[in-house]
């Protein structure tokens, strides 16, 4: 049946998957997956940057295994918190929708405090720069980058949710949405 942006639904009403019930919603999904083709290949170029000048001896003296765990661990959650977040939109419920999404944001806010705590750490206990060493500039460069993409995700999550937050759901928005779980969960991977 085809669908109007314009519709009201209710929970019977609603399509299995919004996100591309209409045009638009599947031309923003194919859209998205040609830019994370982009993505990829730019983290797999700077992956491949830092292997190439990882000095591991610098590696073993200053990383905390347990930084990097808990950092690794705010962001798998908070990718299965947006898998609960898109489920509850596929069940028309915006509420538990936006709940969820708030604690996929809080939760990579943390990650950026880490990140920021760690960043600060390393230079002022160790003296590892980004101007240090080229090692050093590869290391900040993907690991800046990648908090980059972080910060950029939790501003478009925080602005889905915030403009949306009286309209509810739709058919319009529930695209947006649904790609901006898609881009979490390839920020969480990377």
């Amino acid at each position: 049946r085809k669908m109007n942006l314009d519709e009201k639904f209710t929970e019977a009403t609603w399509p299995s998957s919004p996100e591309q019930a209409t045009l638009e919603g599947k031309n923003k999904f194919l859209g998205f997956w040609f830019f994370l083709g982009g993505e990829t290949v730019l983290f797999a170029t700077l992956f491949a940057t830092y292997l190439a000048l990882k000095d591991d001896k610098v590696a073993a003296e200053i990383f905390s295994l347990d930084l990097v765990f808990l950092a690794t661990m705010l962001l798998l959650t908070s990718s299965l918190t947006s898998v609960y977040a898109m489920y509850h939109m596929k069940n028309y419920d915006f509420k538990r929708m936006q709940a969820w999404l708030l604690i996929t944001v809080i939760l990579g806010a943390a990650f950026l405090a880490l990140e920021i705590y760690e960043f600060n750490h390393y230079v002022h206990e160790y003296g590892f720069t980004f101007t240090g060493s080229a090692y050093g500039s590869a290391f900040y460069t993907l690991v800046g980058f990648h908090g980059g993409h972080v910060a950029f995700g939790l501003m478009w999550i925080i602005t889905l949710m915030v403009r949306n937050a009286k309209r509810g759901l739709n058919l319009y928005n529930a695209p947006k949405f649904y790609v901006a779980s898609l881009y979490w969960h390839f920020i969480d991977v990377v």
